[in-house]
């Protein structure tokens, strides 16, 4: 039986756009003093933990996910700034307008990444496009975009981190396989710290070692995902942009400067966060049937607990109440936690009758 034949004119064109430094762009943005300056986004306790680290700052080996106290000793002059999620998002709305203007799909990966088909197969037309958006970005939004161009998600997510910051960088149909066989390995999807050792250990160090594998090897280190990984090395990735992966949840957090075991801060934060999510909530019009509370202890185990509402909401006061009643479920009272923070899932955006739960 013949293979079906598929003419060139239907394969699509993938934008992958990526917010630079996003945190810090936002402060350095609405800041113009923190401009030029190795820059910080994190809390101020001594546990907080880098959120993001201006390009300033990268030089001095300042990165996300780094105790805030191992950042300030590889830069002293370090400027570190509290988030500001709310003109976060206030942001990504905008951007993800931009993204929507003239696109068939849009895959919001976070607030400040997502993949985009573009409506043409036409590879100049689709960097016109990826230009037009990122001048957009700078003009209507203050920030820049890097993008990667291909025909697959894999190598267009890969390609917009290149040339970081504020970079394009286009991967012509027919040549992902040859772009991706130099990389290390672990740029694979899929292949994370814990796997990628492994695969060293056996000498795959590159994707050309994954794409060159035959079945017998493949089955042997990536069991029955085997053919998967090889096809992404390959360049081969027929997952579509998925507009309905839409955001399922927004929280919030905060670590104490030291263990608090006293309830009546630990009720006063819950009330802060709530009246923070029913903000997002109101002004991105969404409501929520789900809250949840996380407790981190000294020890850093972590526990939670949630419950649903009968309505969805965004009333900060049934946001608080349900909390509260959560972190008495916990059995936490009187034991020394480190962190706490809020949650509300199952979001909906469809009118909803308002209600008080106790």
């Amino acid at each position: 039986m013949r293979g079906r034949y598929v003419p060139a004119q239907s394969r699509r064109m993938i934008v992958h756009f990526d917010l630079d430094a996003f945190y810090a762009s936002v402060a350095q943005r609405d800041d113009p003093s923190l401009r030029g300056v190795p820059l910080a986004i994190s809390g101020s306790s001594r546990r907080a933990v880098v959120l993001t680290a201006s390009y300033e700052a990268r030089p001095f080996g300042v990165r996300s996910a780094m105790p805030l106290y191992r950042a300030l000793e590889l830069c002293p002059h370090l400027t570190v700034v509290p988030p500001n999620f709310t003109a976060y998002r206030e942001s990504s709305h905008r951007v993800f307008g931009i993204f929507a203007d003239g696109a068939r799909a849009v895959e919001g990966l976070s607030l400040d990444e997502a993949f985009v088909d573009v409506p043409t197969d036409d590879l100049d037309e689709t960097i016109a496009f990826a230009q037009r958006v990122r001048a957009r970005i700078r003009e209507e939004v203050g920030l820049t975009a890097s993008a990667g161009v291909a025909t697959v998600k894999m190598v267009a997510k890969i390609a917009s981190d290149a040339n970081k910051p504020d970079g394009l960088t286009v991967v012509p149909p027919g040549t992902e396989a040859a772009y991706l066989a130099p990389m290390p390995v672990g740029r694979l999807w899929g292949i994370g710290p814990k796997t990628q050792p492994r695969l060293e250990r056996a000498g795959i160090r590159t994707i050309a070692d994954v794409a060159a594998l035959d079945d017998s090897r493949l089955y042997d280190l990536f069991g029955r995902a085997g053919t998967f990984y090889r096809d992404l090395a390959r360049g081969i990735d027929d997952r579509e942009v998925d507009p309905s992966r839409e955001r399922k949840s927004l929280s919030t957090e905060e670590t104490f400067e030291y263990d608090e075991r006293d309830e009546s801060r630990i009720l006063a934060l819950l009330r802060v966060q709530a009246d923070e999510l029913a903000r997002d909530l109101q002004k991105e019009q969404l409501r929520g049937a789900t809250v949840g509370v996380k407790i981190k202890k000294a020890d850093h185990t972590v526990t939670g607990r949630q419950t649903s509402l009968a309505v969805a909401t965004n009333d900060a006061d049934a946001i608080h109440d349900a909390a509260v009643w959560c972190w008495h479920r916990s059995g936490m009272r009187g034991v020394p936690i480190r962190l706490l923070g809020t949650r509300i899932a199952s979001l909906t955006d469809e009118e909803a009758r308002e209600i008080r739960l106790f």
